[in-house]
């Protein structure tokens, strides 16, 4: 049975609202902003230095700030705080909480790599979001930003975030083959939702009638399904 849920996404594909409504109707914790408060936490620092370093490279990479989680503009940061406090330390921070909630269960996890250091944990149910550019710039334009400002945001946060997972995990972003659905949040919402509602029920009674017929095979379980 699916316990986790983590929602990848194009930046500007509503996967953060998507995502909120999605733990409202399963009666789950939501892991967004949240997230970035517990690593701040176990990490003892703000959480404007971990948003400074979220899923971004440092060194000559530094640059790219605020990878896969950016939403707000870069804050200024004393050389002493960015010591320490660096990218790789929010990488080791993030995946030691991210696999707490994980054990916890009963979560929804949006971006920070989720579906990367989740992807052996049994019982997770991973989704990529995307969307047409317009799509993404009517839905940025919506919360407020202006249509510069949304086009460089779409523009440059996504190529960052291609950077960050080759550096860290070696992989392409989006790698495919992590998720179970890749789904086009123009359809709405709601209809996202379903969709992956839908399907996380039909693959878990699916698992479990292989699991009747075939009690002795373990390979039969939900994560062979991706």
């Amino acid at each position: 049975m699916y316990r986790i849920i983590t929602v990848e996404r194009e930046f500007g594909s509503g996967a953060g609202e998507i995502a909120c409504e999605l733990s409202v109707r399963l009666g789950w914790k939501l892991w967004d902003h949240t997230l970035t408060e517990e690593i701040a936490k176990v990490a003892h620092v703000d959480c404007s230095d971990v948003e400074r370093h979220e899923e971004r490279v440092d060194s000559t990479f530094r640059r790219l700030a605020n990878v896969f989680w950016r939403g707000s503009y870069e804050r200024s940061m004393s050389m002493s705080d960015e010591q320490a406090f660096d990218a790789d330390c929010f990488v080791a921070t993030g995946q030691r909480v991210m696999k707490e909630a994980a054990a916890a269960g009963n979560c929804v996890i949006v971006g920070r790599g989720a579906p990367y250091f989740l992807r052996e944990q049994p019982g997770t149910f991973h989704v990529f979001l995307y969307a047409p550019r317009a799509e993404k710039l009517r839905r940025l334009q919506v919360i407020g930003k202006s249509e510069k400002e949304a086009g460089n945001l779409v523009d440059t946060i996504d190529r960052d975030r291609i950077i960050f997972v080759k550096h860290y995990f070696g992989a392409d972003w989006p790698t495919r083959s992590l998720y179970h659905l890749m789904i086009n949040t123009a359809i709405g919402n709601d209809n996202v939702i379903s969709t992956i509602l839908n399907t996380m029920h039909s693959l878990e009674k699916k698992s479990a009638t292989n699991l009747t017929d075939f009690p002795q095979t373990p390979q039969n379980e939900v994560q062979s399904h991706r």
